[in-house]
């Protein structure tokens, strides 16, 4: 009993150093790309020091601590400050510069005993002394999250100025979302400064509820009463589309990807919504943090807080008739999950296997009978009980829409859903057998496709007739060792000829199908291709092209027709009889259409310039006509 003691302390012991080492791996000594250069030097050269301080006050107060970071030296006292000041400020700098400066930020919105002064003079104590053991020149600044709030509320932004250079050591997701905001605020500020009022962080970070994997919910308030160039809603779409640029660039900028999540308001807008009482703006208030405010945020949160901001009767009423028309649209959704969801997600699937099979998708009134015929009945791939699931689905259905049944309980809708579930997952094993067979019958497909166009290539080589044992062969001689069709075209088609023998025996598998498939696709596009050169090659040959004056005239011999175009630009054209001995007979006119359907049907034929034709030419082009060649 020991023994299992001791082994559920061990796992317990290690999941805890898990825990602990996953909430450190992704930000130890993180080195973000604009880091300024002294500030990343230093970092290289305490790190092992800043590790072991970060670990062993984490260690301490995890409970407390969610982030800390080195943040950038102080800067030198101004020259335009006072002299009495200046010279204690150089004082104070020249002390503090070469120390490395350790943000510890402390999460104290959980209530304790102590009040908040007390609680971070107890912890500043023990932190200031665990960094003099590590190193004297590590300074840290433990700040409370609350003191940094309240300096956003007094428009004191130099801290966060300051987190947002600074290089985290350890992170709990607070100090990266403090940073992504602010360098995403200060690439919108400076570009649009004019019309941002309000740049606001809110969201579960605020509320004390994030974990390290939460959004980093920011709102923005553009003010739009002095526009007039564009509408109010042209100027939020446009610089909405900017500032969420801006917001994968920070991203870039902070190794933060795909979680600051920007909500663009227009200042109408957003006193309108004030107004309605709508919700999200009233936590929007209540809990955000202005990271920039020209006035507008604060005044709008005081009042709230005073309880100025009040919901008017109408929203009151407004919010009670929403839960009624929600209550009533659940309602209305059992009604159309069991008369619309239940039948589609079921009834569709079954005529797509219907179809797969071959059948043209029946009617829904049909299709329980047409799939208890074929696949019930004749193939016997399905079992009664799935047909009857479907009639059961297809019955609420009618009876809800007819107005038979008014009602449907949750309990009946468990019971469809569970019908429908078993159903699919039938269903889904019949289309592997449908597959199967229609996989198999496609072989014969195939065989007997390539074997016709083999015949129709041949054809144009002079071979009319040729019997199914002498087609290889006769490929080969004329198609493979002309050089019109490639060696490993032909393996292939002996291969596909081969493949119904196999068939038949039943030794195809699955993977010789789709090899014979995709291969097969190959050697039809290579025949037509091969066709299809041949048959313009031949045309060429069988093809004029006569200069009378301007103009520039064709004529085209198919079989015994000759197909005559005065003027090319024109596509008029004209068709006459070839006699025996080659004379013109009987010139009509001919239409487009009539002549691709001779081009389909007729052989080109190689033109003999006898005299009795060249007699019928100067009869249709005039006596002055010259055959271009």
């Amino acid at each position: 009993m020991a023994k299992k003691t001791d082994y559920k302390d061990a796992k317990k012991e290690e999941k805890q150093q898990d825990k602990e080492a996953a909430k450190t791996e992704d930000t130890a000594l993180a080195l973000p790309p604009n880091l300024p250069p002294e500030v990343a030097d230093k970092l290289k050269n305490i790190k092992e020091k800043l590790e072991k301080f970060q670990k062993n006050i984490v260690e301490k107060f995890d409970k407390y601590i969610v982030g800390v970071a080195l943040l950038p030296p102080p800067r030198p006292p101004q020259q335009n400050t006072p002299p009495e000041v200046f010279e204690e400020e150089k004082k104070r700098y020249e002390a503090e510069k070469d120390k490395y400066h350790t943000l510890v930020l402390i999460d104290d919105s959980e209530p304790t005993k102590m009040t908040k002064q007390e609680l971070k003079d107890k912890l500043s104590t023990i932190i200031d002394k665990s960094a003099e053991e590590i190193d004297k020149n590590i300074l840290p600044q433990t700040i409370l999250l609350s003191e940094l709030w309240q300096n956003c509320y007094d428009a004191k932004y130099d801290l966060l100025q300051l987190i947002g250079m600074s290089a985290p050591i350890y992170d709990t997701g607070m100090l990266g979302a403090i940073r992504i905001a602010e360098i995403h605020k200060t690439m919108a500020l400076k570009k649009f400064e004019k019309y941002i009022v309000a740049y606001v962080m809110a969201g579960s970070l605020i509320q004390g509820r994030a974990t390290k994997d939460s959004d980093i919910d920011v709102f923005i308030v553009i003010d739009d009463t002095d526009v007039k160039k564009m509408t109010r809603t042209e100027l939020r779409d446009k610089l909405r589309a900017i500032i969420i640029g801006m917001g994968m660039e920070a991203g870039e900028m902070t190794g933060i990807r795909n979680k600051l999540n920007i909500q663009i308001y227009i200042l109408t807008d957003f006193w309108d919504s004030i107004r309605e009482s709508n919700p999200v703006i009233f936590t929007f208030l209540r809990d955000g943090v202005p990271f920039y405010d020209r006035g507008i945020f604060m005044p709008w949160k005081q009042l709230l807080k005073m309880g100025k901001i009040r919901p008017s009767t109408e929203a009151i009423d407004m919010f009670m008739q929403t839960g009624e028309q929600a209550l009533s649209r659940v309602n209305l959704k059992l009604k159309d999950i069991a008369t619309e969801d239940f039948f589609w997600g079921i009834h569709t699937p079954t005529q797509a296997a219907l179809m797969l099979y071959g059948i043209p998708p029946p009617t829904p009134k049909e299709t329980c009978e047409v799939l208890r015929e074929v696949f019930v009945k004749k193939e016997k791939l399905l079992e009664e009980e799935y047909v009857k699931i479907l009639e059961n689905v297809i019955k609420v259905r009618k009876d809800i829409e007819h107005g038979t049944r008014t009602e449907i309980s949750g309990k009946e809708v468990d019971k469809l859903l569970s019908d429908s579930d078993k159903y699919m997952k039938r269903l889904k094993k019949l289309f592997t057998q449908i597959e199967k067979i229609k996989e198999e019958e496609s072989v014969l497909h195939i065989h007997d496709t390539i074997m016709t166009v083999a015949r129709d290539a041949l054809k144009l080589e002079g071979e009319e007739k040729i019997s199914d044992e002498n087609l290889v062969k006769k490929f080969d001689d004329k198609l493979v060792h002309s050089g019109s069709i490639s060696a490993k075209h032909a393996r292939m088609f002996s291969e596909i000829i081969k493949a119904k023998k196999k068939y038949i025996e039943g030794k195809l598998s699955k993977n010789d199908i789709d090899k014979i498939r995709k291969e097969s696709n190959e050697l039809i596009r290579t025949l037509v291709d091969f066709i299809q050169r041949k048959r313009v090659g031949d045309l060429e040959r069988a093809r004029l092209r006569i200069k009378h004056g301007d103009n520039m005239g064709e004529v085209t011999v198919l079989g015994n027709t000759a197909f005559i175009t005065r003027n090319v630009d024109d596509r008029q054209m004209e068709k006459a009889s070839i006699q025996p001995d080659g004379s013109l007979w009987n010139i009509s006119p001919c239409s487009l259409e009539e002549y691709e359907k001779a081009l389909a049907k007729l052989a080109p034929q190689r033109i003999v310039l006898k005299n009795t034709f060249l007699e019928g030419l100067r009869a249709v082009f005039g006596p002055n006509f010259e055959v271009l060649v």
